[in-house]
């Protein structure tokens, strides 16, 4: 009997979560697809490298050597050998056959580049209030996409093509972490690549909610800088004068937030590719749902 050669690999990034990444291999491990991993060791200090490489999934660890953010992301998708590769975080996993799913659709899409699941949180599996966002989306259906176009996603539950997440370049250097998402859903939609949102392929997040401070002004920091990466320079100068007006008023965030977008600004400035007339239609309708 030939043995079928697997069609995703599961990406994984950590850094100094080494119970928890254990964890996320654990359910790995247990899936029946039986996946190739990639762990990207984003410099830890706590021996979550060696912890991996001895785990049963038998992943390829990568050490990064240091925090790269979600740019290792990108390091295990070029070491992957799969035609797909699914992210999990290291609080996250894939539920039981949702990879040989996607895969079919991948498989009979080929205008696909990225698929964003439905999140089922925490123990109680409740919906993640994404899932509803993206199922909402107005954008219009596509003849040869399943599910519903979308231009964003939720990075530890999405699954893409590899050749297209690397054609559109992967996550980008000038957002490093939070938010990063949108970025990436443009740039794949500017190619030509499907980014669509389907709730048959679920994925699992237990996230801890007492981690990573400082969350809301770097998603907000990144935001403004998609902006000014992507969009047209009135919408980049109104959410700048939006930020910079709540920072006035004392919101702690929005002043995090705009230092950070000035620090970068230079470096986005340098890499601006306004998105083709298309999909900047696409982009202002989603503004005007709040997506």
């Amino acid at each position: 009997m030939s043995v079928r050669r697997p069609r995703t690999t599961v990406a994984v990034i950590t850094r100094n979560r080494r119970e928890s990444v254990l964890r996320t291999l654990d359910r790995l491990a247990a899936l029946p697809e039986r996946p190739p991993v990639v762990v990207v060791d984003n410099g830890s200090t706590d021996a979550t490298a060696d912890a991996v490489r001895a785990h049963r999934v038998g992943a390829l660890v990568v050490e990064a050597g240091c925090n790269t953010g979600a740019l290792g992301r990108n390091l295990a998708v070029r070491h992957a050998a799969t035609p797909y590769v699914a992210f999990s975080d290291d609080d996250s996993w894939w539920a039981p056959g949702a990879l040989d799913a996607a895969a079919d659709l991948f498989d009979a899409h080929p205008r696909l580049g990225l698929l964003a699941a439905r999140t089922l949180v925490g123990p109680e599996t409740s919906e993640d209030p994404l899932n509803v966002v993206l199922a909402e989306s107005p954008l219009p259906p596509a003849h040869d996409l399943p599910g519903r176009p979308v231009l964003g996603f939720l990075a530890c539950a999405a699954v893409t093509r590899r050749s297209a997440f690397l054609e559109a370049g992967g996550y980008h250097r000038v957002l490093f972490f939070g938010g990063e998402e949108t970025l990436l859903a443009y740039d794949l939609a500017a190619r030509g690549w499907g980014v669509t949102y389907e709730p048959s392929v679920t994925a699992h997040h237990h996230p801890d909610a007492s981690d990573r401070p400082g969350r809301t002004a770097v998603q907000r920091r990144n935001a403004l800088l998609t902006a000014w990466l992507r969009r047209p320079v009135t919408v980049a100068l109104r959410g700048t004068a939006h930020l910079a007006a709540a920072a006035a008023r004392g919101e702690r965030d929005a002043a995090t937030a705009l230092k950070g977008v000035l620090v970068r600004l230079p470096a986005a400035l340098r890499a601006r590719e306004p998105l083709p007339a298309g999909i900047e239609s696409a982009a202002r309708l989603l503004d005007k749902t709040a997506f």
